[in-house]
């Protein structure tokens, strides 16, 4: 999908930062106590890849994700090892941007077929039927 907007995996990754701490979650014996929780940190207003345009876009539509500093902030912390929460970020990370920066296709109105309004008329017909079947004929 080559659309105007799109940001191909991977094309952003020399201005991305990360840093590992804790993961969440009960603890015992070698269970939680390494540095697994991934955190991805991209300062979107000091991007030099991102045109001004689309950081109005992506501050604009991430706020929840973006800090005091203007980062934008991705955190995984799913799996044991470092490595993987690290791609993990990395592929939300890609697949955030992509969303929010690819525009909706308008919806092309259309006007009813012929077939299909007979169609609701003729419901309309049988639901009125109905209902005058149920009436009391004095």
């Amino acid at each position: 999908m080559h659309h105007y907007n799109y940001i191909p995996f991977g094309q952003l990754d020399s201005e991305i930062k990360f840093s590992f701490s804790r993961s969440s979650g009960p603890g015992g014996q070698s269970v939680n106590k390494l540095n697994t929780k991934a955190e991805l940190r991209f300062s979107v207003s000091e991007s030099a890849l991102i045109s001004e345009e689309r950081k109005q876009i992506i501050l604009e539509k991430l706020k929840g994700y973006i800090n005091q500093e203007g980062e934008l902030l991705i955190v995984s912390q799913a799996s044991r090892s470092q490595l993987q929460n690290k791609e993990n970020a990395i592929e939300k990370f890609y697949e955030l941007l992509n969303k929010i920066l690819t525009p909706k296709k308008r919806r092309i109105k259309t006007k009813a077929s012929r077939a299909s309004k007979e169609k609701r008329l003729q419901a309309k017909k049988q639901q009125g039927e109905k209902k005058s079947r149920r009436k009391w004929n004095i």
